[in-house]
């Protein structure tokens, strides 16, 4: 899009017959109005820009329409591609590498225009590409007066955790939370949410992977049922509204401008969040300049835990679950040279006996597995023996459906990388790990799935192995980590 400055005001160059256009990243700024109160503006633009950064050409209004908010002020136009003295930066993911940007020819703009590989699946974002913001009033939602109904009871560990989040809400401060795997994170943020709720806030629940948001909202849904929630993940139906309480991949994220007055981080360590800078900057634009920021953890890096320890950074440890049984402790099981059993369309004999036990009493079980390429091989394999277990992996079309599935029991036992390690919860299960000693198992990858068994109050125990052919360091320190928190939980008269 190129554009005319006339009297600091941007026309569009098809609104006007002047000849002095230019690109959008060629102006000096947007340009910004300052707000005209008494226009009439457009509710549906206010519901679909509010919170939002969207490219000019994705929003179903007449250019004249979007025009006459420009000049009122109730939207501003801002730049896709920033130019600095070190090269080129994107405004939408915050890419500055100059070997992730490529020009072309365009059409448009007459010229060569470079834009950037990096979100380009999300739209292209160019020179003369325009992102549209919201910039008058907020949309007007009416909050129940108890949003909240949950009635379930908080453990001690629990209710620490809430009362500090309540006040990491109030005062808007940065707060982690550091708890095991089946501690009730979820229950922990109900109160919080309430708080930022009655206090006409917008809440957002974002978290790296799609399985997570999808067992995560009907939860959450249940908890607040007079408040829309919306959920938020590659191919959703709510991709264009908007609601109190959103849920959504770290990805999405990079869809909304200054939108969350509070913003909760799930499994802060996961993959692709912990080393992906454009997530941690989606979620910084995301939220507002006034905001909470709630990060949840079960296994925070090394760095997390040193600022912890020196006082540097505000953080509430729960070491116990909320049934106050202790965390299954894994046993490591040596199984020799597996992969080259593999290769002869063999598994161990104790891992094969184990799987026959599991299958024999009808208990669900995991097995995960390094790699996709063994997981094909071990899916034949146990197939051979009961046809109805299955394999699933991140690029696995059906992966939902299998999760479904087992969920239900009529998987009974699933074979899966380390894209289950998170999120998935089934009451009544054991664990296995075939190749413990793959470095893709790492010290905070073997206690999330350590973390699958034993979830709940029902079934408050459960067996992990991790058949190996070699100890490693990870290992043992996962095991040392789950002990450590067991023995922390004792001492504070979190478990009996």
């Amino acid at each position: 899009m190129r554009f005319i400055l006339e009297n600091e005001l941007l026309i569009p160059e098809h609104l006007s017959d002047k000849p002095e256009v230019k690109r959008i990243s060629d102006h000096e700024s947007g340009h910004s109005r300052p707000l005209n109160p008494s226009y009439d503006y457009s509710p549906q633009l206010q519901q679909l820009l509010y919170g939002k950064q969207i490219l000019l050409e994705e929003i179903p209004f007449s250019l004249e329409d979007i025009q006459q908010h420009y000049v009122n002020g109730f939207v501003h136009y801002r730049k896709c591609i920033t130019k600095t003295k070190e090269g080129y930066s994107c405004v939408r993911c915050g890419n500055s590498d100059q070997k992730v940007f490529a020009s072309f020819e365009c059409a448009r703009c007459y010229q060569e225009c470079t834009y950037c590989r990096k979100c380009i699946n999300m739209g292209r974002m160019s020179e003369c590409t325009v992102m549209v913001s919201w910039a008058g009033p907020s949309p007007t939602i009416e909050s129940p007066d108890k949003p909240l109904v949950w009635e379930g009871t908080l453990s001690a560990g629990q209710q620490k955790a809430s009362t500090e989040l309540i006040r990491a809400v109030q005062t808007n401060d940065q707060l982690l939370i550091w708890a095991v795997c089946g501690a009730g994170k979820t229950e922990i943020l109900f109160e919080g949410i309430q708080t930022a709720l009655l206090a006409d806030k917008k809440v957002c629940i974002a978290t790296p992977r799609t399985d997570v948001v999808i067992e995560l909202a009907p939860r959450i849904k249940a908890a607040f049922p007079k408040v829309d929630v919306i959920a938020l993940y590659g191919g959703s139906e709510d991709r264009n509204k908007t609601a109190p309480i959103t849920l959504s991949t770290t990805h999405q994220l990079l869809r909304f401008y200054k939108a969350f007055d509070m913003i909760i981080i799930d499994e802060v360590d996961a993959f692709p969040y912990s080393v992906e800078p454009i997530l941690q900057y989606a979620v910084n634009q995301a939220k507002k300049d006034i905001s909470s920021t709630i990060y949840l953890t079960a296994t925070p890096n090394k760095t997390w835990k040193k600022e912890i320890s020196a006082g540097k950074r505000k953080a509430v440890t729960i070491p116990s679950r909320y049934h106050r049984q202790p965390l299954p402790v894994p046993k490591f099981v040596w199984c020799g040279n597996w992969e080259k059993r593999l290769k002869k369309k063999r598994l161990p004999g104790n891992l094969m006996a184990w799987i026959k036990v599991h299958l024999e009493k009808g208990k669900q079980a995991f097995l995960f597995v390094p790699r996709i390429t063994y997981l094909e091989s071990i899916v034949q394999v146990l197939q051979s023996i009961e046809p109805r277990i299955q394999g699933v992996h991140a690029e696995d079309p059906d992966r939902k459906e299998k999760v479904a599935r087992f969920r239900t029991g009529e998987i009974p036992i699933i074979v899966t990388t380390t894209i289950l390690e998170r999120g998935v919860t089934v009451p009544n299960i054991d664990v296995a790990v075939l190749g413990a000693e793959d470095r893709i198992f790492t010290e905070s990858a073997l206690v999330q799935i350590s973390g699958r068994v034993g979830r709940s109050a029902q079934f408050p125990t459960g067996q992990i192995l991790f058949f190996h052919f070699g100890r490693t360091m990870e290992m043992v320190k996962a095991k040392q980590h789950i002990e450590k928190m067991n023995k922390e939980a004792l001492q504070n008269g979190f478990i009996d």
